[in-house]
């Protein structure tokens, strides 16, 4: 029933203040404050704050499907990279000398592999908004496609889970070989510009920061308008009792339809956003072990709460940076001990421990009370 509990305005106001302070807080620490002060926030760490925003987006549309459609879902990574791959498309066209009708060369690869022209899928490429557009349409129309062939024939549970991990996993094969013309195993690197800013500045990339942490304030508020919302009320009831739910004459398949597209959507946002940061996209990124990362940040923070699962990302992910640049064999192992303490200990995640802590307190102060009022 936990999972029922609605995230009030109040909190839901509190998530977004406190994500705005932060990045408030980490813009100032790293323009006022002069390199090699304490406080100082270097242009490294605004980068890692940054990546770590991306997967928290990332973490939130994983919740979305799982937590109250019920649809464990270990292919996002696929939508992911997809919008990944559609921003460094954009990235690369914008890397060289214009021809005379101002295109721009052929990437490295391409003329590695003695390719003469683009092919036609990265025509458009070379537009901003064409670009932009297609971070949500690549993963969207994927999305929309499998979903309405695997809703429409009914299949759920594990046998869900299993085949959004087939797809991945087969769009991982494709990516790596060179004849997709997307990069093969390299994938797309090397990036100098977005819109004409240099990658390479520090203002771009606290500008990149600041952007990643309003897209997820954006999709936060998106996806609690989604929950708090009759269509989240059908979906819920779609997790906890299909049958019954298709018995009310509820088209259950169109529901699962739409908020899978929207979660696939969000994770293609969170895709464009994380590759200008890092730098580079390759097919890495479609790997299923990486599906089941995002699922465990989900399960760490809190399933079916939103704001857990922006806890889970971010406590995750500094754990594996501090794990990977102290002791990089245990980061595995470290990873999985946590989520068998928190399946045994914490059930509910990270998220349903500060619930059960603020309820307590709340019966605490009405204890407290109660005999002041009873002697008045």
């Amino acid at each position: 029933m936990w999972l029922l509990q609605p995230f009030n305005e109040g909190a839901t106001r509190l998530f977004l203040g406190v994500l705005l302070a932060c990045l408030a807080l980490v813009t100032v620490l790293h323009l006022a404050v002069p390199a090699g002060h304490p406080l100082h926030v270097s242009a490294y760490t605004v980068t890692l704050l940054g990546k770590y925003l991306s997967y928290a987006l990332l973490a939130v549309a994983v919740d979305l499907v799982w937590g109250y459609l019920g649809i464990l879902s270990l292919g996002h990574g696929a939508f992911f990279a997809l919008g990944g791959y559609a921003m460094g498309m954009y990235l690369m066209r914008q890397i060289g000398d214009r021809g005379t009708y101002g295109d721009p060369i052929l990437p490295d690869f391409m003329v590695f592999l003695n390719w003469d022209s683009l092919p036609w899928y990265w025509l458009g490429f070379d537009m901003p908004w064409f670009a932009f557009l297609m971070v949500m349409l690549a993963p969207g129309a994927l999305a929309l496609v499998f979903g309405f062939l695997a809703f429409r024939s009914r299949v759920t549970g594990v046998y869900l889970s299993i085949i959004t991990q087939a797809m991945t996993f087969a769009l991982m094969l494709a990516f790596f070989r060179n004849e997709m013309g997307f990069g093969g195993n390299n994938g797309l690197t090397d990036f100098r510009e977005l819109l004409g800013f240099d990658l390479r500045t520090d203002v771009t990339r606290l500008g990149l920061f600041v952007a990643t942490g309003l897209a997820l304030a954006l999709g936060y508020v998106l996806c609690r308008a989604i929950v708090t919302s009759k269509l989240g009320r059908v979906s819920v009831a779609c997790r906890d009792a299909e049958a019954r739910t298709r018995f009310l004459g509820y088209r259950v398949e169109r529901f699962q339809l739409f908020v899978f597209v929207v979660s696939a959507m969000l994770a293609g946002v969170a895709g464009a956003l994380y590759v200008p940061q890092v730098g580079i996209i390759n097919p890495s990124e479609f790997s299923p072990i990486f599906s089941i990362e995002i699922v465990l940040w989900v399960a760490l923070g809190g399933r079916g709460t939103l704001y857990g699962a922006v806890i889970g990302a971010l406590l995750v992910n500094y754990a594996k940076t501090v794990f990977t640049g102290a002791m990089p064999d245990a980061w595995l192992f470290a990873l999985g001990g946590m989520f068998v303490l928190v399946t045994v200990f914490l059930p509910k995640g990270v998220a349903g421990l500060l619930s059960y802590r603020l309820k307590r307190k709340e019966h605490q102060s009405d204890d407290s009370s109660t005999p002041q009022e009873a002697t008045s």
